[in-house]
């Protein structure tokens, strides 16, 4: 306690205030019930009330959230001994597994993400373009002309088909197929609220999340063996693994390969395809700005009529559709550190052992920032509005910041560029709303578009 208050007395030269406290909350639960129902109205209410800093508390535990740009760079530059992950995302540890990520010191933590680099630089985002453009090809090819699609069914199979090709392997991906992608499913059911605050309670969705690892476990033991056994030159992220070594030396053990290589999955595939879902269900809506997508297609590739990274990174129309979706639907409604020392924030303490957490879902929402911040508008980024992309913090901020995020923003133009070209959609339903019961906020079910093909010729041939 000395050390806390000497850190607050030399951290501010003037007097402390007191942070303000949300209203309302019960007796022990707090604002738990208010949360649950919607807790984007929960905290844009105290966002109003209080401004840019203010507490609340769900059951035992003290949140302090953190609005606003200048709120988010004190927020992502602290340090971690100050505002800590490790402490928070434990509820990772029975999915990526134990020694990896957040199981591990720091330090050894950066190594390890350091490990994801090649399968995520430029050079691999090429080869990744004909991947994710054979893979939407392939399962629009089965659609059929007319029918209905279920959306959030549809994109998870896709970006799972896309990111476990990329990273398991072209040749190894076609084999585990039905396999992988069931056991998978569990490891992402496995990330629920309740896991947030008890990973190990022993509830059906854990017991099927940890039977579904040890499958994976057994799957990817046998990819790398299949590798070591194999005369292929294909290139895959886990063969870079398997031969990559820690700084001291160290091979890597297959339990850390396995959970890197799940950490590099989640990165590029889990997030993406609600972020997908969202964007094909605004996208629907508003007819007049998905033929302006295709008028930049017809140009980018009117002449050789192939995807390319080129092509795709200069549709900025679609990529605009992208970033209006991640800032109306982030995936992630918070980001949460807790706090080991105490933190200091226009004269107001943020005591250690608080919850302090940014809020995508509040921040991109404010009117301050963004025009008509509840009306999905892509053209916001797009002259003359030019709206900063730095209010967007869907995909984290600071050295925290998704490592996937070019890779998720890549897949999703290239997905929906191949549907948009084939079928025209429309919105077979009341447009959803958010389904807060999962830690990943997508829409709640059911989400159907009904499609049929276009007359007019596709622009990749």
């Amino acid at each position: 306690m000395a050390d806390q208050i000497q850190e607050i007395n030399t951290t501010s030269s003037n007097k402390t205030e007191a942070i303000p406290t949300l209203t309302g909350g019960w007796p022990v639960l707090g604002h738990l019930k208010e949360f649950q129902t919607d807790p984007l109205a929960l905290l844009l209410r105290g966002y109003e009330q209080c401004g840019d800093l203010f507490r609340f508390r769900i059951g035992p535990y003290d949140f302090v959230l953190f609005s606003g740009m200048e709120a988010h760079e004190a927020y992502f530059k602290a340090p971690e001994d100050q505002l800590d992950p490790k402490s928070v995302y434990q509820f990772t540890v029975p999915i990526f597994g134990r020694g990896v990520a957040y199981d591990v010191a720091p330090e050894v933590m950066t190594e390890q993400l350091g490990f994801l680099f090649p399968a995520l630089r430029e050079s691999a985002m090429r080869r990744y373009v004909a991947i994710m453009y054979e893979e939407a090809s392939t399962f629009a090819d089965v659609m059929g002309s007319e029918g209905v699609l279920d959306v959030p069914v549809a994109m998870n199979q896709l970006t799972v088909n896309i990111a476990s090709r990329c990273f398991l392997g072209e040749e190894i991906r076609r084999e585990v197929d039905e396999e992988f992608a069931e056991a998978y499913h569990q490891l992402q059911n496995g990330i629920n609220t309740i896991g947030f605050f008890f990973p190990r309670i022993p509830i059906p969705a854990h017991r099927r999340r940890d039977r579904a690892r040890r499958q994976i476990t057994e799957i990817f033991t046998r990819i790398m063996e299949e590798h070591r056994t194999s005369d292929s030159d294909s290139e895959s992220f886990m063969k870079t693994l398997m031969s990559a070594r820690y700084k001291d030396g160290r091979e890597l053990t297959v339990d850390e390969i396995t959970g890197i290589t799940l950490t590099a999955l989640f990165a590029g595939q889990h997030t993406s395809a609600v972020l997908a879902t969202w964007m094909g269900l605004e996208l629907a809506r508003d007819e007049n700005y998905i033929n302006r997508i295709r008028q930049e297609m017809r140009e980018i590739y009117e002449e050789d009529g192939g995807m390319s990274f080129a092509g795709l990174k200069r549709q900025q129309l679609i990529e605009n559709a992208v970033r209006e979706s991640e800032r109306l639907h982030p995936p992630l409604i918070l980001l949460i550190r807790k706090v080991l020392r105490p933190m200091t924030y226009r004269n107001r303490v943020v005591p250690a052992n608080t919850m302090a957490v940014v809020s995508p879902a509040v921040s991109h929402r404010l009117a301050h920032l963004f025009s008509e911040p509840d009306r999905f508008n892509p053209d916001r980024f797009a002259p003359p509005a030019n709206e900063d992309l730095q209010g967007l913090i869907g995909f984290g901020g600071g050295k925290h910041r998704c490592m996937g995020k070019n890779f998720a923003i890549l897949q999703i133009k290239a997905l929906w560029s191949v549907l948009l070209d084939r079928f025209e959609f429309s919105l077979d339903m009341p447009f959803p709303s958010p389904n807060y019961g999962s830690w990943v906020t997508g829409p709640k079910l059911p989400c159907l578009l009904r499609y049929r093909s276009r007359s007019q010729q596709s622009v990749f041939r």
